[in-house]
């Protein structure tokens, strides 16, 4: 099986001896079912797939006789699980009784802990991780090894900064081969089959399919979404709205919805992994807008398939947009806590991030600036230590405003 390596590998591996079921949620065709054959060569067992008809007939009729079956292996590892009605009542039932004999690996498209509620039945039973489209690092990994080795020693200087008092002078280096493969990513996102195919009119159908199916079977079949020319609509319209406020209601009076209904629709996308809303910051300061949320998506390919625009950067009017898609979709795949900031007078910052207990505001340029509402920022809230990311940066370098250490920093090295 050809194999290329994932992150969350090294997360995976630090449970493989205890008796918790491994759960991985993560979007169509993120790589899951690849990961489980992967930790199959390695460890050995039985992969089997719930969309199949017998095998989940089976463990729905008799778990206990379907857990003897594949306990001698040790290892069981379970994909496509939301093929299964109330799975985790079936993993629950397999994990008490065969506990400390056989380990068992569970994945499952976004829709199935939706539906299927798994908590309920898995407290303290499993340890759920999250598998997404790739980060700008996998992609460099599986793209060009040796340049990878470069960009490794880039990426630790910005979080080397966020917990450092050293001020960071570095010149940029192979900054043309960087920029064409950020631009790749971009352009195509991270899933991993568009990542590994070659042929640009392929990638476009391979984004256009994936849409398709993950309309037709996570939203049609599993989560029961029966107009799907208003979905379709509605997920168009949020392409366009990438890194605004999102005004609900205003939407839902333009495309003719019931608000109720679009509440629903995003709540489904952010729960299958295809955006993301993130709410703003505020210290209870009268001017700051409490309630309002900003709108991502996880994967910027996918968002160009909906545009149906797949122009070269420099031919975008929508450069600004990617270029901050880019960054929350890279902070959120590392799990960082992520908000905004604006203000009613329209100072506003993009992303306020939290790194070990750090508040660290983190402005998105096209070309670098340091902008009246990132000083109004730091006047306000002292932070140690801010950022400005950039496409155009020759070097990385720190600068301080009164008592905060600010980082320059190029994207592609993000």
């Amino acid at each position: 099986m050809e194999y290329l390596p994932r992150k969350l590998e090294k997360e995976l591996e630090k449970w493989i001896k205890r008796d918790e079921v491994i759960l991985i949620k993560g979007p169509r065709q993120s790589g899951k079912t690849t990961l489980l054959k992967y930790f199959q060569e390695k460890y050995g067992g039985t992969y089997i797939s719930l969309e199949f008809e017998d095998l989940s007939q089976a463990l729905i009729k008799d778990p206990l006789l379907f857990g003897k079956r594949y306990v001698e292996g040790k290892f069981l590892y379970i994909d496509e699980a939301q093929y299964v009605k109330d799975i985790g009542k079936y993993i629950k039932i397999l994990h008490d009784h065969y506990k400390g004999r056989l380990k068992i690996f569970v994945t499952g498209s976004g829709s199935f802990e939706v539906k299927e509620n798994l908590g309920k039945y898995l407290v303290g039973r499993a340890i759920y991780f999250e598998l997404l489209p790739l980060t700008f690092e996998e992609f460099l990994l599986w793209k060009d090894r040796s340049l990878y080795e470069v960009f490794i020693e880039y990426s630790k200087e910005f979080f080397r900064f966020l917990t450092s008092d050293k001020l960071i002078q570095k010149d940029v280096i192979f900054e043309i081969e960087f920029l064409r493969y950020w631009e790749e990513f971009v352009l195509y996102g991270g899933f991993p089959a568009i990542v590994k195919e070659h042929d640009e009119k392929i990638k476009i159908q391979l984004l256009k399919n994936l849409l398709q199916t993950y309309i037709e079977k996570d939203i049609f079949f599993f989560l029961n979404v029966r107009e799907l020319e208003k979905f379709r609509s509605f997920l168009k319209s949020l392409s366009f709205l990438t890194g605004s406020l999102l005004e609900l209601s205003s939407l839902a009076k333009e495309l003719k919805m019931d608000y109720r209904t679009v509440v629903n629709y995003l709540n489904l996308l952010v729960q299958t992994y295809i955006v993301e809303s993130i709410s703003s910051y505020h210290r209870n300061l009268l001017t700051e807008l409490k309630k309002a949320r900003k709108l991502y998506f996880l994967d910027s390919g996918l968002r160009n398939a909906l545009l149906n625009n797949f122009s070269s950067f420099d031919n975008r009017t929508d450069k600004g947009v990617i270029l901050e898609n880019f960054v929350f979709s890279e902070f959120r795949k590392l799990g960082l806590e992520i908000k905004f900031w604006r203000t009613a007078a329209k100072a506003e910052v993009d992303f306020i991030i939290f790194y070990e207990g750090n508040l660290i505001p983190v402005e998105v340029e096209l070309t670098p600036e340091i902008t009246r509402s990132f000083i109004s920022f730091i006047k306000n809230y002292s932070p140690e230590r801010a950022a400005i990311i950039s496409l155009n940066l020759r070097r990385i370098s720190s600068k301080k405003l009164n008592h905060t250490k600010i980082f320059l920093f190029p994207c592609f090295y993000l």
